[in-house]
């Protein structure tokens, strides 16, 4: 299985806080909704250029934001879809560069791994990355020293979508109905499957007060964008 930012602007109201808000230049609308809490929507394995434009394109329809932890491989290879994932208000994260198991390699290899990733990302326009997600959630004394040393903060998950598994649509959407208050869930941009939940992952969220927020570098948990 693979387990494979233009500015953005929160606006404070008295009865109301924006959920989301993507850069102009994505012109994707603007929620406003009551957040009583906000969760992490993280979706691995990209960039490419046939499946981030759909991913990028339904969450910006349905008013939410996510963070994108990219393959360096697939950042060098497709670097205007990091850009876009950027211009859509995305955040984006490390994923290695080519996916292995790292707990089962060297530490000059863990190294390689996440310093390549770290550089393709900036040269694509990504930024430097703060969130690091080990490929399979494996991880081990090594990986967390080496991701320490670039600034990076290790994120797993609290839920699994299952969507590396052909999980359904359904499945999917009730893997996110299941999230609280900072907590993570774990998708892919790759499954179909997926793609065609957002709307109700939104509908969802919107329905219990939840909101797409960031992932904090400094507590690994989901909390309000900015």
């Amino acid at each position: 299985m693979r387990i494979t930012r233009l500015s953005t602007v929160v606006v404070g109201m008295a009865a109301a806080l924006v959920c989301t808000i993507a850069p102009t230049a994505a012109a994707a609308p603007v929620h406003v909704a009551a957040c009583n809490g906000y969760v992490g929507l993280t979706f691995d394995d990209g960039p490419s250029n046939d499946k981030t434009p759909a991913i990028l394109n339904a969450l910006r329809q349905n008013g939410l934001r996510a963070t994108m932890f990219n393959e360096g491989q697939f950042a060098a290879a497709a670097p205007s879809q990091v850009r876009a994932q950027v211009s859509a208000g995305m955040w984006v994260g490390n994923h290695s560069y080519t996916h292995p198991h790292l707990t089962q390699m060297s530490s000059a290899q863990v190294d390689s791994e996440i310093s390549r990733t770290q550089q393709a990302i900036a040269n694509a326009g990504g930024g430097t990355p703060r969130l690091f997600r080990p490929p399979y959630g494996e991880t081990n004394g090594t990986v967390a020293q080496v991701a320490a040393k670039y600034g990076l903060r290790q994120i797993i998950w609290d839920v699994d979508s299952g969507d590396w598994n052909n999980a359904s649509v359904d499945a999917i959407v009730a893997a996110n109905n299941r999230l609280t208050n900072g907590q993570i869930i774990l998708m892919h941009e790759w499954p179909a499957n997926t793609l065609a939940a957002i709307p109700r992952i939104a509908q969802g969220l919107a329905s219990r007060n939840l909101c797409a927020g960031m992932i904090s570098p400094s507590t690994g948990r989901a909390v309000a964008p900015g």
